[in-house]
């Protein structure tokens, strides 16, 4: 990973954090703002991590409930 990816992936973490506080999402363009004003490799960075990483809470969401449906269809069953 180059040092452009790292910092990027490293702020994307943070900003996610303050996001989700917050609930203000307009701060990750104005972030990426920000760095593409002096970095567009950093910028590009920050937006593929941001992208990745809400991916993936949507995923593990999806997975969560997913199961959770499935085990209290489970428990409304009765033993064959």
């Amino acid at each position: 990973m180059g040092l452009a990816d790292e910092l990027g992936d490293k702020l994307a973490i943070d900003v996610l954090k303050v996001v989700d506080k917050l609930g203000d999402d307009r701060l990750i363009m104005d972030v990426a703002k920000v760095l593409g004003a002096s970095s567009t490799p950093t910028e590009e960075a920050f937006l593929s991590s941001i992208r990745v990483r809400q991916a993936e809470a949507r995923a593990r969401a999806f997975l969560r409930d997913h199961v959770k449906d499935a085990l209290a269809k489970k428990a409304q069953k009765p033993d064959a």
